[in-house]
């Protein structure tokens, strides 16, 4: 076997599933997932009426670039909400589908990163917390991770300020997530200039994994994105800039595995390569699905107002008892728990069969913190009423601590 599995940690619902094992919840509250982010609103019925239509298709091999059509649906979908009107977003050189944000995230790392820099180990630097996937996939092609703290202080963004010189020089892949998981931050305009002008003193990568960007509050402030800062910037080719975007929390598609990831050409022509021995070709009705899902807003607006009722709503009740606030964007709260967070977890199953996330679990421990340390996650995901009456269960808990 692989000597650098070892090295993985155990995914975070490994982890709540030892801490909650042996407990038995009241029998007459029935079970309310706070803990996973799976969007659980409608999937559009024109998008599923387009995989039905289109099931001959499974007749065929697909191709790993995707048909035309596809490439041209993210193209389309990309260059109008990032407003790229100066660099062209070509679908034959920029544009590349595959199969949800999670493998291609992954499989970047595997495909960028030289197993040696400078006859050093390279780092990837990577906001904590964070997405597991990000150290894992820079764990299994030989770097080493780098994290950078997401503090209430900086607004949980990204701090790059924060990185030495040497660490820097040393780098061939940054992960950067925005909206975050689970802050629901969103980097600046600034912030995203200022990456990619370290981007192309240094040459790496960035990864920026943009799956929450179209869960925002404010119609007229949609989230900024790297291509948009690229594109203002002038930046040829998106040199150096890789996007990451899903169909799965857009269009409520996460078993449709579904996304694309976008940018510098140069970096998709070999990543394309690499994929064609990789073998995750989207299924040809899936193809066809997404097209349509690209090419619509409607559903994605209706989906937006949604989450919008369901954060006042929750946050209405948890507000008087909890440290929390609305985030910029994304589905996730991340409040102060009044207990250390895996207590405050295992309790709240205990007493309320609501599960949550320890922050501490989404984290890791660097430069003496760990930025997750008693804070939990919640995901509201499910039904308004089910996270109304998550809510009103979390307060519950919450006061019978006093």
């Amino acid at each position: 076997m692989n000597s650098r599995l070892a090295s993985l940690q155990p995914y975070p619902f490994q982890r709540l599933a030892r801490l909650i094992h042996g407990v038995t919840p009241p029998a007459g509250l029935a079970p309310i997932r706070l803990s996973m982010g799976e969007p659980q609103h409608a999937a559009p019925d024109f998008v599923l009426e387009a995989l039905k239509a289109n099931l001959a298709g499974l007749s065929n091999y697909p191709v790993t670039k995707g048909s035309i059509e596809l490439r041209q649906a993210i193209a389309g979908w990309a260059t109008r909400r990032f407003k790229l009107d100066r660099i062209a977003l070509d679908p034959e050189r920029h544009v590349l589908p595959v199969a949800g944000t999670r493998e291609a995230l992954f499989s970047i790392a595997q495909a960028v990163i030289d197993r040696r820099v400078n006859s050093q180990r390279p780092s990837v630097i990577m906001p904590n917390p964070f997405y597991q996937i990000y150290e894992g996939a820079a764990l299994l092609a030989g770097a080493r991770p780098y994290f950078l703290n997401a503090v209430e202080e900086h607004g949980y963004r990204t701090d790059f300020d924060q990185v030495p010189e040497e660490i820097w020089r040393k780098v061939p892949l940054i992960y950067v997530c925005s909206p975050g998981n689970p802050t629901g931050a969103v980097l600046t305009h600034d912030d995203l200039a200022k990456l990619i002008r370290l981007a192309q003193q240094y040459n790496f990568v960035i990864a920026s994994d943009e799956c929450y960007s179209e869960i925002y509050f404010d119609e007229a402030k949609p989230p900024v994105g790297l291509l948009q800062v690229a594109n203002d910037l002038g930046i040829r080719d998106y040199k150096n800039c890789l996007v990451f975007h899903s169909l799965s929390k857009r269009s409520n598609l996460p078993g449709l595995r579904s996304g694309f990831v976008a940018g510098d050409a140069a970096v998709l022509e070999q990543y394309h390569q690499y994929r064609t021995y990789h073998g995750c070709a989207l299924p040809p009705p899936t193809q066809a699905a997404s097209v349509t899902a690209w090419n619509d807003e409607a559903h994605v607006r209706a989906n937006r107002d949604q989450y919008r009722a369901k954060f006042d709503a929750v946050l209405k009740i948890l507000q008087p008892v909890l440290d929390v606030k609305k985030p910029a964007a994304s589905f996730y709260l991340w409040p102060k728990t009044p207990q250390d967070d895996e207590t405050f977890a295992r309790g709240l199953y205990a007493s309320q069969n609501v599960l949550v996330v320890p922050g501490s679990y989404l984290s890791r421990e660097f430069e003496g913190a760990n930025p997750g340390k008693n804070r939990v996650r919640m995901a509201l995901v499910a039904s308004p009423a089910e996270c109304v009456e998550a809510a009103q269960r979390v307060r519950n808990y919450v006061e019978s601590l006093d």
